[in-house]
């Protein structure tokens, strides 16, 4: 399958209120449209997970980001600008997302995506896409797709079927940036 054939079964999944397994710019990564309540729901019944445990969201451009966050501080840009891997950040504030993908503090992770595919997902969407680990919640988080698990394979309304035996091991950056000006790095 294409990547143009990937993508297009990809939307019209998650246009659905489906989710999706695809490969992102750090791990393989389970995703819905973060503005669908229900579709969000979905991956937290699927990952075993909490709800009050946040998901991070993929944007594709600085402009879709300022679209979901009231207000992205400057040291956000710098940040983005000079990270040499992929960096997700924290921010106050988050708006036009589903209730359920924001924390209890008023927060939410976005993720501004380098990754060709994530890319135009996301530009054809035109919404952001929730990424969060391809694994049950307390288990491994799986180093390629081969480690995946059946029930999560199983569990997703469509598998994007590409780069399957690349290995994308490495979970980006988290960085929390608040309005008062406050940096706090979560994960390196």
């Amino acid at each position: 399958m294409t990547e143009s054939e990937s993508i297009t079964e990809a939307l019209t999944v998650l246009k659905q209120g489906g989710i999706i397994l695809y490969p992102t710019d750090t791990i393989w990564g389970i995703g819905c449209d973060a503005t669908n309540y229900e579709a969000v729901k979905k991956i937290y019944k699927l990952k075993q997970r909490d709800d009050s445990k946040a998901l991070i969201c993929l944007v594709n451009n600085y402009g879709m980001l300022e679209k979901h966050v009231d207000n992205v501080p400057n040291m956000a840009y710098t940040i983005l600008d000079i990270a040499v891997k992929p960096t997700t950040i924290i921010y106050d504030d988050p708006a036009g997302i589903a209730e359920n993908l924001i924390a209890e503090d008023n927060t939410l992770a976005i993720r501004v995506v380098k990754h060709k595919f994530c890319e135009k997902l996301i530009r054809y969407l035109k919404k952001p896409l929730v990424s969060t680990s391809a694994n049950i919640s307390g288990k491994p988080t799986p180093k390629s797709f081969k480690e995946i698990s059946d029930e999560i394979l199983k569990g997703v309304d469509y598998v994007v079927n590409l780069q399957n035996e690349k290995s994308q091991s490495q979970p980006s950056t988290i960085i929390k940036l608040s309005n008062s000006g406050m940096v706090k790095i979560i994960r390196e």
